[in-house]
């Protein structure tokens, strides 16, 4: 049921409804802003459903429950299966409507290009980008799944080198072990192998790699292994913090390369498939170094390495929406201190979207604190309640302080009239009945959510 207030009220409408978008339209709510929530999906968990590799299950578990919370909260119209350009004209949002704002946090989602228009005519032909595929493996065990499908083939080349990037080997090398240990009637699962470490369940059950005959896959980076961005200095940070830092990210290769069995090889820079057929069957590398801090790359160093599967996991940038302005592979923003959209006076960006990072944000405060958290439940090596509790809480706050700037400057403006909000919120109806939903959120996702997932 959507009352019409009979009181002059902000309305804010708020793209993307998982931990940015959630946290944001909570954060709005309890400062008196009605704010309208518009999800493309039917569920509203986005990333932490569909990029959060399936394994990480507390963490998981918690932020479904913060986001429901969120999302259940008085003052908050949520609308699911809702998209822009698909079902909404942006422009028409942005202009249309007449709310008060439009805040865009609909994440990051479109992998970013390999570089050489040569590699994507072999998309599925060899070469797999790390969206759709980390999409794939966190619900191909669902029984309706019906989205595409992969298999993972060891000797996989990985070209990438963010947390992205880790969570890709990984799943591989747990899906080949996992495979070849059943092969050889010992019964072992992903749980087991990626807490434990594959290493030590092989030591466990006392059987070789080399017995198995799985080799695993290669992860190839441009950079240096201490250049991977696994962590992040403080600002104006100290050579002995850029030390630090540096110290950090090698740390965290080399736990994901003993615990996982993953090889690394820094310095390589994919210049051209190598092709057979109508396929990809390998990557063509060039050697780099770093001079002043820029990646040269080394003439007559070229090295083919084959391989029957290449993942591209260099990044997650923003999707090209008809109607938002683009500047290079980002949206054009008017500022980015205020995270206003060029061209669109009241559109903000927030989380992913406005930076494109598809890594999860933390505070400044006790960031490395929260960085080391963040980074032991990433890669296994830490799995108590406490560490995920900070983690969740840390991130959700760090929305709420990049979006109270925005929320000020909406409520400094007038208040929308009744029968404004009238006319906004008929607009919410015709997108309820369209989606089928009948505004009763609890309801809502215990009908949309498969029932082995309950």
């Amino acid at each position: 049921m959507l009352e019409i207030p009979k009181e002059p009220r902000h309305v804010v409408v708020v793209c993307g409804a998982a931990v940015a978008g959630s946290e944001a339209a909570a954060f709005s709510a309890e400062r008196g802003v009605l704010t309208i929530v518009l999800e493309q999906n039917v569920r509203p968990y986005g990333k932490i459903e569909d990029g959060l590799p399936r394994w990480h299950v507390a963490l998981r578990k918690q932020e479904y429950q913060r986001i429901d919370e969120n999302l259940s909260k008085p003052g908050i119209v949520f609308v699911p299966s809702t998209r822009i350009g698909r079902d909404l004209d942006f422009a028409e949002l942005a202009n249309g409507w007449g709310a008060s704002a439009v805040v865009l946090a609909h994440g990051a989602w479109r992998d970013r290009p390999l570089g050489i228009e040569a590699f994507d005519q072999y998309i599925d032909r060899g070469l797999v980008y790390q969206n759709p595929f980390v999409y794939w493996y966190n619900h191909y065990p669902e029984k309706a799944y019906d989205g595409p499908r992969y298999e993972v083939v060891d000797d996989a080349i990985v070209v990438g080198g963010g947390l992205a990037s880790i969570d890709v080997v990984k799943i591989i090398n747990l899906e080949l072990y996992e495979r070849a240990l059943r092969a050889r009637g010992i019964e072992t699962d992903m749980h087991e192998l990626e807490r434990q470490g594959i290493g030590k369940v092989l030591e466990k059950h006392k059987i070789t790699q080399q017995e198995l005959g799985v080799h695993g896959c290669t992860l190839f980076y441009r950079r240096r292994k201490r250049d991977m961005p696994l962590a992040s200095p403080p600002d104006n940070a100290t050579p002995e913090q850029l030390k630090k830092t540096e110290t950090v990210r090698e740390k965290v290769m080399d736990v994901c390369m003993r615990k996982y069995l993953v090889r690394f090889e820094e310095g390589h820079l994919p210049i051209a498939p190598l092709v057979e057929g109508d396929r990809m069957v390998g990557v063509r590398f060039r050697r780099t170094e770093i001079q002043g801090g820029k990646v040269v790359e080394l003439p007559g160093t070229e090295r083919d390495v084959r391989g029957p599967l290449t993942i591209s996991s260099i990044g997650s940038i923003p999707e090209i929406l008809p109607g938002i302005p683009m500047k290079s592979e980002l949206y054009q923003w008017k500022s980015w201190d205020t995270g206003e959209l060029a061209q669109y006076p009241g559109v903000y960006g927030l989380g992913n979207v406005l930076t494109g990072k598809g890594n999860i944000k933390v505070s400044r405060d006790n960031a490395r604190e929260i960085m080391e958290q963040m980074l032991g439940a990433y890669l296994g090596v830490r799995h108590d309640a406490e560490s995920i509790a900070i983690l969740s809480s840390e991130t959700h706050e760090a929305v709420r302080e990049s979006a109270a700037p925005i929320l000020d400057r909406v409520q400094s403006q007038p208040k929308l009239e009744p029968s404004q909000i009238a006319a906004i919120l008929e607009r919410v109806r015709a997108c309820w009945s369209r989606a089928g939903y009948d505004g009763d959120y609890r309801a809502w996702i215990a009908r949309v959510t498969p029932p082995d997932l309950q």
